[in-house]
């Protein structure tokens, strides 16, 4: 990601003094294309690469944002790179943001599920999405967590394997307890992990140090 001179600032600086990154650059098989547009920004930390679509290749994704509308999540075909094929609906109002948690088979369906927070400083709703027929659809919320605070560079949490289910590691809305949920068919479930204590306790539990 990179910033072209002269875009106008979002102004937003939910991720600290970080830059506003108004394009995205794909280098595939020796070709470079960037991917930028008007009136948005990629308000993340890094692309991230995973497969969504559940054809076996990686696609990309990351957290866009509009200058009225907020975030969303955009994929993108690094193969053929241009508009989104896919995307989550815009939060619906400016300075409104997600952070993402990962992609992972959450549920053991043989599918890839997304999942992020929305709006972790505010509602705090975890939200696991599917690619069916060409779109990302809802299958299962769950309120209460939380996986970054205004003004961190970084996002907590993730996506851990420990136990041979895929479980997401976040924490509780008010910062106390460490989470580790499954997804079971389209019903989330939560246990308590132990306390947090700062933000090597996420990281712990992604490394399996805290089964529970």
């Amino acid at each position: 990601m990179h910033r072209q001179d002269g875009w106008p600032r979002y102004g937003h600086d939910v991720l600290g003094d970080t830059p506003e990154w108004s394009t995205l650059r794909i280098a595939r098989g020796g070709k470079i294309t960037d991917i930028s547009h008007p009136g948005h920004i990629f308000e993340d930390v890094i692309p991230r690469f995973d497969d969504i679509t559940g054809d076996g290749q990686p696609e990309v994704w990351l957290v866009q944002s509009s200058y009225t509308e907020g975030a969303r999540v955009v994929v993108y075909d690094p193969n053929a790179p241009g508009a989104p094929i896919a995307a989550t609906p815009y939060i619906g109002q400016a300075n409104r943001w997600l952070a993402p948690v990962g992609v992972a088979d959450l549920n053991g369906d043989g599918s890839p599920e997304l999942a992020y927070v929305d709006r972790p400083h505010l509602r705090r709703t975890l939200r696991i999405w599917q690619f069916r027929k060409g779109a990302l659809h809802e299958i299962a919320t769950l309120d209460g967590v939380t996986n970054h605070r205004i003004g961190d560079p970084e996002i907590g949490g993730g996506i851990r394997p420990c136990t041979g289910t895929p479980e997401m590691i976040v924490a509780s809305a008010d910062w106390r307890r460490v989470l580790a949920i499954r997804l079971v068919g389209n019903r989330l479930m939560q246990k308590d992990i132990g306390p947090y204590i700062g933000r090597e306790s996420l990281a712990a539990a992604l490394m399996c140090r805290h089964q529970g």
